[in-house]
């Protein structure tokens, strides 16, 4: 999927540790996204993988190494992190909306104040992007009138709205009830299948196996593999992956 191997990476991070107090959450990891790459990151709960993947648009700083994200140094003291965060949309597993706001005031509001667009040009953007995610004519209720994956597809949608260079997502199903989930990955197969930039946190191994050009392992803040997706699933090179696969795979 990525077009031009040789290009530099859209995300590049560099031999990153991080420590709270004295626990070492991620140690010496490395890891590069190309342009429109799709790589998925996985691993046992509490391995570090959100902690990795927030610290991509510096929501979490690290004490050692680099994180390039479109040749900008997200660990450069002088880097306007608010700019850099306009430009990489991040999904949560809790879904983020501002409850006392309306779905189409949702998308509307970040346009404008971060992007300086106007009223008009913000809720159009809004309106289409609505509309790709399935739910136009939910525009005027508030988030707490929609169910859970309706919320996280205008989650989505207000990332999108921000034009963003790259995709984040960190666990973006596992707040959902099982029936509402797909709902959420069909929205991701299609942004993956137009060539967008995406690092995944998730244990949807079916996704991974439909869309991811590569995936990350994660454990005990380690990247213990990082393998074309066929190579993966097929010949998993450490034992702990092995053990890994077959637990979640036989669920």
């Amino acid at each position: 999927m990525a077009e031009n191997e040789t290009a530099a990476p859209m995300i590049d991070i560099q031999h990153i540790s991080k420590w709270y107090g004295s626990f070492q959450v991620l140690k010496d990891c490395t890891c590069q996204v190309s342009k429109g790459e799709v790589v998925v990151v996985c691993g046992p709960s509490g391995s570090g993988k959100s902690t990795l993947i927030k610290t991509v648009n510096g929501l979490e700083p690290v004490q050692q190494g680099r994180i390039l994200v479109n040749g900008v140094d997200v660990t450069d003291p002088k880097t306007n992190l608010t700019r850099l965060r306009s430009h990489v949309g991040m999904v949560f597993q809790h879904f983020e909306l501002f409850p006392h706001l309306s779905i189409r005031e949702n998308l509307v509001l970040a346009q404008m104040k971060v992007l300086k667009r106007n009223r008009e040009e913000a809720t159009e953007k809004g309106m289409k992007l609505l509309d790709r995610v399935g739910l136009k004519t939910q525009a005027e209720k508030y988030p707490g009138q929609l169910s859970g994956g309706q919320q996280q597809r205008v989650a989505i949608a207000r990332a999108l709205a921000m034009d963003p260079i790259c995709m984040l997502f960190d666990e973006p199903t596992s707040a959902l009830d099982p029936e509402m989930i797909n709902e959420v990955l069909d929205v991701m197969v299609q942004l993956a299948r137009e060539g967008m930039t995406m690092m995944v946190v998730t244990h949807e191994m079916g996704f991974a196996r439909r869309v991811a050009d590569r995936v990350v392992f994660v454990e005990g803040g380690q990247i213990l593999e990082d393998s074309p997706k066929d190579e993966f699933f097929e010949h998993p090179k450490s034992e702990r992956t092995r053990h890994f696969l077959s637990r979640i795979l036989n669920h």
